[in-house]
């Protein structure tokens, strides 16, 4: 169950940076809307994950890792922002972070 709420958290906040960007500055009123709720979603869920036992540091580190990944995809779909290979490595090298936490926490 922890799992599946940090999932939700993780997209909560890909979904509320997203819509950031699309807000302008707050003067788009649904995104903004959506900004305020998604992150709001995203903390309350994380706490709830953490109230459940996970370890801090893996629930962060998968959290920002994968919500990093996300938000930088849908910069590229969603605004065309480009992406290079470098930043391709970076993201792999987040995800190999990511993997190391989890694989250090069953021992």
């Amino acid at each position: 169950m922890a799992y599946l709420m940090l999932a939700g958290a993780i997209l909560a906040e890909v979904a509320a940076t997203v819509c950031l960007r699309a807000s302008a500055g707050f003067t788009k009123l649904v995104p903004s809307v959506v900004v305020v709720v998604g992150y709001v979603t995203a903390f309350v869920l994380l706490s709830q994950v953490l109230k459940r036992g996970m370890a801090l540091g893996l629930a962060y580190g998968v959290w920002a890792g994968i919500g990093v990944a996300l938000v930088a995809i849908a910069g590229v779909v969603f605004f065309y922002d480009k992406f290079t290979w470098i930043q391709v490595l970076g993201l792999v090298l987040v995800a190999a972070g990511v993997a190391a936490l989890e694989l250090g926490q069953s021992h």
